[in-house]
C-alpha cells in the first residue's frame, strides 16, 4: 500500500498544478480563476521507484462569498486526517495572507509531518522574497514552481523521506468494474457516491455544478467490488458559458469513455428530458453498459400505478434501446441503493458474456429459418453462420451472401432474438452482416 500526501493551502496557490506534476498527467483542472478544485481529488504518482496516493484539496478561505466554504475546508481536514505527510503551498508573490496564517494554525494542531513550500519562485530574485514566510513559524521551506517543475525534484526527495514503508501489495484476483456515474447537474451524483461510502467524501449543495472534477472513489463493501466515478453534470452546450465547466464537460466524457457501466441519473420531478437522452445516446455510442437510476422518488405523489406508469413513458422516450435495467430510488432516504449496486453487476457480467458459437448457430439460424430476410430486388439474402467478435461488448457477424441488402429493420430482428436468448440487459449489442 502506498503512502498519501495531502496538497493543502488557500485558494489560487498553484495545488492543482502541483497535483498534475506529481500524478504526471493533466488529471485536476487548472485555471487563473481561484477555488476551481472543492472536492478531495486522488491521483497516483511514483518517484525515484516509491509509489505513492496524493490528494488534490479545495482552496481554504474564510468568511468569502463562496457557497462551498464550509464544505471545502471539511474536505481539506478529511485531507489531512487521511494523509501521511501533508505539504503546504503558499505563494511568493502574494506573501503571507490571513488564510496562510489560518492553514499554519491547522497545521500546528495535527502531529502528521509537514513541508512549507513556497510556490511560483520561477526567477532568482524571488528567494529572497520567499524568507518571509519564515514568519509562519512552520520551520524551513522548499522553494519550487509547479508551473516549471523547479524544487519539486529536493521536495519529493524529502516527503518520500517521511512516508511510512510500503506494504507489501495483495494482487488483485479479480477485474474491478469501472462505474460512471452521469447525468444533468444536480440530480444527486455525488449524494449517491456518499451515500454508498458513508462519509462526505464528495461535496453536495443544492447549486447546480457543484462537481468539477470526475472523482474516482473505490468502493468494497458488502461483496460488491467497484471503482465509482463521480462526473460533473453535463449540460446542453450552449448552457456551457465558462472554459471552466468546458473543461469539467470534457473530463466528464472521457470517463463515461473509460467505463464498463454508466449509471444515468434522472430526477423524478423532472422525468427523462432532452439531455438525458443525449447522454444516453453517448453511452450507447461508446458501447458502455448502463442502469438508469430515478432519484428524488420520495418528492412524488403516488399513486398504484405511479410508477409502472412512469417506467412505461421512459422507455418509449428511449426505444429502441429499452432492454435495461431502471431503478426507483431515494439517494437522501437510501432508498434502494442496495438494488443499484445488484444491477451494476448484472449488466456488467451482461456486457462480458461471452456464447459459444455453437449454441449461437443453433439458436440463431433457427430463428433465421423462422423469418428470413426478405428478398431485395430479386436478390435472395441466405445467412449461414454466425459468430461473436472478440470486443470488451457484445457484437456478433453474420455470415452470408448479399449481405449489403440486408435492412436496419432486419439486423433489429437479429438483435432482439439475441437479447431474447441470451441475457444481454443493460449492454449494447451490436450486429453486422458480412458475405461468406
Amino acid at each position: 500500500m502506498s503512502g498519501i500526501i495531502a496538497i493543502v493551502g488557500r485558494p489560487n496557490v498553484g495545488k492543482s498544478t502541483l497535483f498534475n506534476r506529481l500524478v504526471e498527467e493533466k488529471q485536476a483542472i487548472i485555471d487563473s480563476k481561484s477555488g476551481v478544485t472543492r472536492d478531495r481529488n486522488y491521483g497516483e504518482g511514483v518517484w525515484n521507484g516509491r509509489e505513492f496516493t496524493v490528494i488534490d484539496t479545495g482552496g481554504v478561505t474564510i468568511k468569502s462569498n463562496d457557497a462551498f466554504e464550509e464544505e471545502i475546508r471539511k474536505q481539506v481536514v478529511l485531507a489531512m486526517d487521511e494523509a501521511d505527510v501533508i505539504i503546504f503551498m503558499v505563494d511568493v508573490h502574494s506573501g503571507i495572507t490571513d488564510l496562510d496564517s489560518n492553514v499554519a494554525e491547522m497545521l500546528r494542531k495535527t502531529n502528521k509531518p509537514y513541508f512549507l513550500v513556497v510556490n511560483k519562485v520561477d526567477d532568482g530574485k524571488y528567494l529572497y522574497d520567499a524568507t518571509e514566510f519564515y514568519s509562519l513559524g512552520l520551520g524551513e521551506y522548499f522553494t519550487i514552481s509547479s508551473a516549471t517543475g523547479s524544487g519539486t525534484g529536493d521536495l519529493l526527495d524529502a516527503v518520500i523521506a517521511k512516508l511510512p514503508p510500503d506494504k507489501p501489495k495483495q494482487e488483485e484476483t479479480e477485474e474491478i468494474p469501472h462505474v460512471a456515474v452521469v447525468g444533468r447537474p444536480n440530480v444527486g451524483k455525488s449524494s449517491f457516491i456518499n451515500a454508498l461510502i458513508g462519509e462526505d467524501q464528495h461535496i453536495v449543495t443544492p447549486v447546480a455544478g457543484t462537481t468539477r472534477d470526475s472523482i474516482g472513489t473505490r468502493f468494497n463493501k458488502f461483496g460488491y467490488n467497484y471503482y465509482f466515478i463521480d462526473t460533473a453534470g453535463l449540460r446542453k452546450k450552449e448552457k456551457v458559458n465558462e472554459d471552466l465547466e468546458f473543461y469539467s464537460v470534457l473530463r466528464s466524457i472521457r470517463s463515461l469513455e473509460s467505463a464498463d457501466v454508466c449509471v444515468l441519473m434522472i430526477d423524478a420531478n423532472d422525468g427523462i428530458e432532452s439531455q438525458d437522452m443525449n447522454i444516453l445516446h453517448l453511452i450507447i455510442k461508446n458501447n458502455k453498459g448502463v442502469v438508469i437510476c430515478v432519484n428524488k422518488w420520495d418528492l412524488i405523489d403516488k399513486t398504484t400505478n405511479t410508477a409502472r406508469d412512469f417506467e412505461e413513458a421512459l422507455r418509449k422516450k428511449i426505444a429502441p434501446f429499452t432492454d435495461v435495467p431502471i431503478i426507483f430510488t431515494s439517494v437522501l432516504e437510501k432508498q434502494r441503493i442496495q438494488k443499484i449496486l445488484e444491477k451494476i453487476r448484472e449488466v456488467y457480467e451482461n456486457r462480458k458474456r461471452r456464447i459459444q458459437t455453437a449454441r449461437l448457430n443453433e439458436i440463431m439460424l433457427e430463428a433465421i429459418d423462422r423469418f428470413s430476410p426478405p428478398a431485395v430486388k430479386g436478390k435472395n439474402i441466405k445467412i449461414k453462420y454466425v459468430t461473436q467478435l472478440p470486443t470488451p461488448y457484445p457484437a456478433f457477424v453474420f455470415f452470408g451472401s448479399n449481405s449489403k441488402y440486408v435492412k436496419d429493420s432486419y439486423k433489429r430482428y437479429l438483435e432482439n432474438q439475441l437479447r431474447k436468448n441470451f441475457d444481454f440487459t443493460g449492454s449494447t449489442v451490436r450486429v453486422h452482416v458480412r458475405d461468406k
